[in-house]
């Protein structure tokens, strides 16, 4: 069964929004960027230095699932790139969408850091790179993710996904 919406997931920097667009394009779906759906009081917090908690998290990830409702019901497929670190969040987002799909981005601190120090022009500072991999639950084999290596690159990463998900190209 071909997903109706794909959710790259992973800790910032891993390179979700990258892939998710990348694999959007290929495939001619919507994409969404989780980050779009952050309330300014989020985005003032994480730019400042302060790690979003559960209750910070709750009406961003109800509008993710919104955006994911609004794309299934309109008959479309879509990619959003959204970190979706916790199972409890996961399940938010899938709860009763049998046809959503997650890709999670996995990486080490040190490659995820690297990467991040050379990003320009995003409000997620370096420094809460370690509190984002404290609240990192990995997805279970109950959970059924797609998990890959951050270490390739990202049209490699797509080519992957779009082969094991068996996704029409």
């Amino acid at each position: 069964m071909v997903p109706a919406v794909i959710v790259v997931m992973g800790v910032s920097g891993s390179g979700k929004t990258t892939v998710a667009g990348t694999l959007a394009r290929r495939l001619g779906w919507d994409f969404a960027e989780g980050d779009a759906f952050h309330p300014p009081a989020n985005v003032a917090k994480m730019a400042a230095g302060t790690p979003l908690d559960d209750a910070d998290r709750g009406p961003w990830l109800d509008a993710i699932a919104r955006w994911i409702d609004a794309t299934r019901e309109a008959g479309k497929h879509g990619v959003v790139a959204c970190s979706a670190l916790k199972r409890s969040y996961r399940l938010r987002l899938a709860r009763g969408r049998h046809d959503v799909c997650f890709v999670y981005l996995k990486g080490s601190y040190d490659l995820v850091a690297e990467r991040m120090a050379r990003r320009e022009a995003h409000y997620m500072p370096l420094a809460l790179l370690r509190s984002q991999f404290d609240a990192l639950e990995e997805p279970g084999s109950d959970e059924s993710p797609l998990v890959l290596s951050i270490e390739g690159t990202p049209e490699a990463l797509v080519a992957r996904i779009v082969k094991d998900l068996s996704l029409p190209v």
